[in-house]
């Protein structure tokens, strides 16, 4: 019974840590990556569509991304949308693509990003001590109502820490790639 129980909070904990690392993926680290597009959404015909949707985006250099719109009407409307974006980076538009070049990160901005991705760990792991918490909580309740001795219920804490660990562990190892990643370019 209890592994069931652990399977949902597990469930929950990964769902934080992959949100954790779209959260770095959408930083970008000063190469070319299309993820960072992955969050901006296109008015297109009045329906808030995401880039990959409408268009074929490829990087024919480390430092640029190119736009191409399945649709050329849709051109503005995705030129409108990353100006709009939190992105940084105004595209050239040429009538039937878009290029987004990407500059080179100064010392100050790799700072800011890095202080960014380390509040996204932070976060994450937030997320993950929020459902051991919520899980512990669980756990006392079956032991109060008698569903669980208290020999399972240590078992169980023990458990879910451990668990805990693992996936906070797991957040770390992001961030350290990604920090890595920020200092290398």
């Amino acid at each position: 019974m209890l592994k069931d129980e652990y399977k949902v909070f597990e469930d929950k904990m990964k769902k934080s840590l992959d949100s954790v690392a779209s959260d770095f993926a959408a930083v970008r680290a000063g190469r070319a990556n299309a993820a960072v597009l992955d969050r901006i959404m296109v008015d297109y015909y009045g329906v808030p569509t995401p880039i990959q949707q409408i268009a074929s985006i490829a990087s024919p250099d480390p430092r640029s991304l190119v736009i191409q719109p399945w649709d050329a009407s849709a051109v503005r409307a995705i030129e409108k949308a990353i100006q709009e974006s939190d992105l940084g980076i105004n595209p050239a538009n040429d009538g039937k693509s878009l290029r987004l070049l990407f500059p080179q990160l100064t010392e100050e901005r790799r700072k800011e990003l890095t202080k960014q991705i380390a509040k996204y760990a932070e976060g994450g792991k937030v997320a993950i001590r929020n459902i051991r918490r919520d899980a512990m909580e669980k756990f006392k309740k079956l032991q109060k109502e008698g569903e669980l001795t208290e020999d399972d219920l240590k078992i169980a804490e023990k458990d879910i820490q451990k668990l805990t660990d693992e996936m906070i562990k797991k957040v770390d190892q992001l961030y350290a790639v990604k920090e890595k990643e920020l200092m290398e370019v």
